[in-house]
């Protein structure tokens, strides 16, 4: 079965809005993290990949850009130790405490 060019972008159209009305929007998202990692007892700081988890019918690169905003927004943190980057909520674990002595 062959198709017209314009019946072959409407069936584009048409797939791609009916996925934007299934993408969670942005502040349920940040509920969602909030939420799961207040949860997990014994673990303050998770990977990237956690994130990913936590939703997974988003994309990769979505999930990554909204934990950014999560910290540029002061709800996360960003901790490193140089070879590995891990994420974690603002003034939870055991690094929290050690940050603000002098």
């Amino acid at each position: 079965m062959q198709r017209r060019e314009g019946e072959w972008r409407l069936t584009i159209i048409e797939t791609l809005d009916n996925r934007k009305e299934e993408k969670m929007d942005e502040e349920a998202a940040k509920k969602l993290i909030v939420e799961k990692l207040q949860k997990k007892k014994g673990k303050s700081k998770f990977y990237l990949k956690d994130f990913y988890k936590m939703l997974p019918d988003e994309k990769n690169r979505a999930v990554k850009n909204l934990v950014n905003l999560m910290v540029r927004e002061q709800s996360l943190e960003y901790w490193s130790s140089g070879s590995t980057t891990l994420y974690g909520l603002k003034g939870v674990g055991k690094q929290a405490g050690a940050e603000h002595e002098d």
